[in-house]
């Protein structure tokens, strides 16, 4: 089967001996197509995974051999994700659930660039679930990522109407900025590009443009009341975005943070002290927020069918290029 792995900071890909079952429990998969997720670009540019790595996670596929109690069976088309939580170690019962152990040790095998994978009967179980009709399989691939954002919401724990600000308005930031509408908040984004503040208005996202921060700041204090925003949530990863959050929160708010920033600079500890300010961070789904993420994406409550630029397995590495140049916003990988 062929593989995209990493050798010498590059996707290459090569020809790797076939999975099979063997006995287990669970499920070979014939990956359709993969989305590719900012956390495997990360992963390779700042080479936190070793040689031979075959990245991916965001899959669609087609089960062709199966060992399972589930109601699954061979044929079926399915959307999955990798990681489980074990639901009973300290940080699951602080739901924290992405700190637990179990969840960064599962995987799917042996990745989602890749022709076949295996998905354990745990998979099968948890964050497996049959792919909804009426969505692509290239829409049915941000299954996993908008669960991502399902997570952060709730864990922002806001009440329905209260004011919001996107800053980044990438493919997260127009799912976060999606599913916070679908949870009754009041949104606004920004961003420094023109094209994506246009993309985000057309999905109901009050954008604008926030390369002044001090404007920004103008911006939404004049939409809020001269407030702030009660929570931002921070899906660029662009060290100036801190200073628009700082800028555009209200006194006692919340900065959700899902991104990373190169340099990693924080928040000044002062204003989080005199504004009383709640800084946290979220980072992955649990089950649930996933069944949450598939019932948006099926009710059209998030629209993706705009969001992604398809490349067939032997582009992997121009999907990467491009999408860290800015060329695209996100690729889906065609397996």
């Amino acid at each position: 089967m062929r593989v995209a792995e990493i050798q010498n900071d590059k996707i290459v890909v090569v020809e790797r001996e076939d999975i099979s079952l063997d006995g287990r429990d669970g499920a070979i998969v014939r990956v359709i197509g993969c989305g590719l997720c900012g956390s495997d670009i990360v992963k390779l540019r700042e080479h936190i995974s070793k040689e031979g790595t075959v990245l991916g996670h965001e899959i669609v596929a087609q089960i062709v051999e199966i060992n399972s109690k589930t109601e699954f069976k061979k044929g079926d088309k399915i959307v999955a994700s990798h990681h489980i939580p074990c639901f009973e170690c300290v940080y699951c019962k602080g739901k924290s659930y992405s700190m637990c152990k179990h969840f960064k040790e599962t995987n799917i095998f042996p990745g989602g660039f890749s022709e076949y994978v295996y998905l354990s009967e745990e998979h099968l179980l948890n964050v497996t679930h049959l792919k909804p009709t009426n969505l692509t399989e290239e829409e049915a691939a941000f299954y996993e990522p908008l669960g991502c954002c399902v997570r952060a919401v709730k864990r922002a724990d806001l009440i329905p109407q209260s004011s919001v600000l996107v800053i980044g308005l990438g493919t997260i930031g127009l799912l976060m900025g999606q599913a916070l509408k679908a949870f009754g908040m009041d949104v606004y984004g920004c961003d420094i590009r023109q094209d994506r503040i246009d993309m985000a208005n057309n999905l109901g996202i009050k954008a604008f443009n926030s390369s002044d921060k001090s404007k920004a700041h103008e911006y939404i204090y004049s939409h809020t009341d001269e407030t702030g925003v009660e929570c931002v949530f921070m899906t660029s990863g662009a060290d100036p975005a801190i200073g628009v959050a700082l800028e555009t929160v209200r006194l006692g708010g919340k900065i959700l943070v899902f991104s990373s920033t190169p340099k990693n600079f924080g928040y000044a500890n002062n204003e989080i002290y005199y504004k009383e300010l709640t800084v946290l961070g979220s980072y992955s789904p649990h089950p649930a927020d996933l069944e949450i993420s598939l019932k948006l994406l099926t009710d059209k409550k998030v629209k993706v069918d705009n969001l992604s630029t398809d490349y067939p397995l032997d582009k992997i590495q121009e999907a990467f290029d491009d999408t860290v140049s800015n060329k695209i916003m996100k690729a889906y990988i065609r397996i």
